[in-house]
């Protein structure tokens, strides 16, 4: 998403070009005296060889007069002398007759514009960061000691980096920090960004991790008065790139990801229906998903107490013991699961003559009780149409390949090869077709190689689409609740695809186990930070995505304005850009506002061509 930002074009978008970038003069007369403002614009040529100008960088007012009333005054930070000095700024075509006062003349004449970077997502970040104060909990957990820089800012410019442009910790200390104005918002330089630094700080975050769970579940509750009383669970896999021979957890198994061929870890996560991460917990690859649910209650009721809790579960985690252990009364554990499209047939006689209730406009369930359990078959309009879509469409790429196969008859092996190719890419759709194969004696014809849909079996799967039976123990519940309940689980795989596609949680290129797990935390920090922004958006902006909020405001861009000095120094002047009316628009209805320009800064000017560099 991000790449180096820049300022100055040549190429039409959307019909407009780029004409250039200059400073530009704004005179006003005040109490009888002459004023001039500052602002750098960019000239367009539009339609009609028309030339609009658009304000880039507003500077103000740079002191026309001599009369103390009308001085502007500045905080500048002398870069030579490690100090901030008061002084007022004078065009270099005034002269200053007021020699009691500091002054600093600027030749507006030799302005330049440098290192333009990304400003405006990194802001965002950053707001984000301090609005789930994880600033002062950081800080608190990482104290200052004998370092150059705060371990928050440092952890904080991992984390902003995992969320905008993620990438290894070198990309980071070596391109990414440079070419964002992170060293404006956190008040530091490059020590920020030492190689070093960003690895040291992954070995101290992770003895936090459990505190910080329940920080940012009580900031939650401040900020969107969220309730913890549904609570969503499932497991994912993310594999390392390389031998990970130092991860003891690093492991081969069921692959999420498709990549059987790699080590992996398995994440077990704990969502609510608003999407806030209330834990996780990093496992070995190897782990059966059967065997995790059991200590993650014992962990929630330790860590938050006893309470009526119902825990929405997919099909295939909960074993029927653990299941019966969740019912006993005492515990007050409820549990939403479902369950194999196999039950269905198998409680047939039970459901079988039983109205259909409408519970909402496309779903209509059934219920009855079992063995103390309330089972819920719900039909879905919707999801039926989807299902027999996506069949019907392998259904119809296996079907060509077949008609291709017994057009061209190969050889009985390649026959054989090409068949399980096809079988594997339809998945459960090939069920749907009964294939006659030569016999190993048999010449390969079109009589002895034939298939056909079998099409009863396909009109009773069509006629089972949509439907699903679900199981729970809130045997009063209202079923509409529990399908949408259900349901929601999608919330959970979208956090996962968003940790793993837009965080860059999958693949791992760390081959330490603790540098592993850290990874996996600021990551989980950065996932934090986007749904504070997603559940913000709701309450205030809903239909904006935080990634379109994020896309947004990065085009506001900082940069440094130069003006030299006539005493042969620089005064730098870092500003962000004007916000477009769109981003003014938006950051009004988030309730949000731009922070103050930095101050500036003066220093020497640099050498062109420093000594010993021409030595041959």
């Amino acid at each position: 998403m991000w790449g180096r930002p820049t300022l100055f074009s040549s190429r039409p978008k959307s019909g407009i070009l780029l004409t250039g970038v200059h400073l530009k003069t704004h005179r006003r007369k005040k109490d009888g005296k002459e004023h001039r403002y500052y602002s750098i614009v960019e000239s367009r040529r539009v339609s009609g060889q028309r030339v609009v100008q658009r304000t880039v960088v507003y500077l103000g007012e740079i002191n026309d007069s001599q009369q103390t009333a009308w001085r502007k005054s500045l905080e500048v930070l002398d870069e030579n002398k490690q100090r901030t000095e008061t002084l007022s700024l004078f065009p270099d075509d005034r002269a200053i007759a007021a020699p009691d006062v500091d002054t600093l003349r600027v030749k507006l004449s030799e302005m330049q514009l440098e290192r333009p970077r990304a400003f405006g997502g990194c802001w965002l970040s950053c707001e984000l960061w301090c609005q789930l104060k994880l600033d002062e909990f950081w800080q608190t957990k990482l104290p200052e000691g004998g370092e150059d820089v705060p371990w928050e800012k440092v952890l904080r410019l991992l984390v902003v980096n995992r969320l905008l442009d993620p990438g290894s910790e070198f990309r980071v200390h070596r391109q990414w920090f440079d070419q964002t104005a992170m060293a404006e918002l956190l008040s530091a330089d490059f020590a920020v960004a030492e190689k070093d630094r960003l690895y040291r700080c992954l070995d101290r975050i992770l003895e936090h991790k459990q505190e910080v769970f329940q920080h940012l579940r009580q900031r939650w509750q401040d900020l969107f008065a969220t309730h913890f009383e549904v609570l969503f669970y499932d497991l994912t896999s993310t594999y390392f790139e390389g031998e990970a021979e130092g991860v003891e957890k690093a492991k081969r198994g069921y692959s999420r990801d498709h990549r059987p061929d790699c080590l992996q870890v398995i994440i077990a996560l704990v969502i609510t229906p608003e999407g806030f991460p209330l834990t996780y917990e990093v496992l070995n690859g190897n782990t059966s998903d059967r065997t995790t649910l059991r200590s993650f209650l014992e962990h929630i009721e330790k860590t938050y107490g006893k309470a009526r809790r119902v825990w929405v579960i997919d099909r295939g985690i909960p074993t029927e013991a653990l299941l019966k252990e969740m019912r006993d009364p005492s515990r007050q554990i409820f549990y939403l699961v479902g369950t194999p499209k196999g039950r269905v047939n198998q409680h047939e006689k039970k459901w079988l003559n039983l109205p259909w209730q409408q519970v909402r406009e496309s779903v209509q369930v059934k219920l009855y009780e079992h063995e103390g359990e309330l089972y819920v078959l719900a039909k879905s309009e919707g999801r039926q149409a989807k299902e027999n879509a996506i069949r019907r469409k392998r259904l119809a790429r296996l079907l060509r390949k077949l008609r291709t196969m017994r057009k061209s008859l190969p050889k009985r092996d390649q026959l054989l090869l090409r068949i399980g190719a096809a079988r594997k890419e339809a998945g459960r759709a090939f069920g749907f077709v009964t294939i006659r194969v030569p016999k190993a004696d048999e010449e390969i014809t079109k009589k002895t190689f034939r298939f056909a849909t079998d099409k009863k079996k396909l009109q009773q799967a069509e006629q089972r689409d949509g439907h699903y039976l679900l199981r729970s123990n809130l045997t009063g519940e209202d079923p509409g609740v529990l399908w949408e309940r259900y349901i929601q689980l999608t919330q959970i795989e979208a956090a996962f695809k968003t940790m793993k596609s837009e965080l860059g949680l999958r693949p791992i290129y760390h081959q330490l186990g603790r540098r592993v797990d850290a990874h996996i935390l600021v990551a989980f920090l950065s996932y934090a930070l986007l749904v504070t922004l997603r559940n913000r958006l709701q309450a205030l902006a809903p239909g904006l995505t935080p990634r379109a909020v994020l896309e947004t405001l990065a085009s506001i861009q900082m940069l440094d304005v130069i003006f030299p000095t006539t005493d042969g120094r620089r005064l730098i002047m870092p500003r962000y850009t004007q916000p477009a009316a769109e981003q003014k628009l938006l950051l009004h209805q988030l309730q949000l506002r731009l922070p103050d320009q930095p101050p500036p800064r003066i220093q020497l000017q640099p050498e062109i061509f420093p000594p010993g560099m021409l030595h041959l």
